[in-house]
């Protein structure tokens, strides 16, 4: 039961995703913007952590 249920889950999601994309794509290019921008800005962050770590964490 609990894989039927998850199999909706996903099918209900991907059918939004596209209803978004089909009816309001700038919307949902700025979407998409913004999870990279959360992306490149957590890489940031790691590699200035590693950094950090590799100095001695001084």
């Amino acid at each position: 039961m609990a894989v039927n249920a998850k199999k909706v889950a996903v099918y209900v999601v991907v059918v939004f995703v596209m209803y978004v994309i089909v009816t309001d794509p700038q919307t949902a290019a700025d979407y998409v913007l913004i999870g990279f921008q959360g992306i490149s800005d957590a890489a940031g962050a790691l590699g200035d952590f590693a950094t950090w770590v590799a100095k001695g964490g001084k």
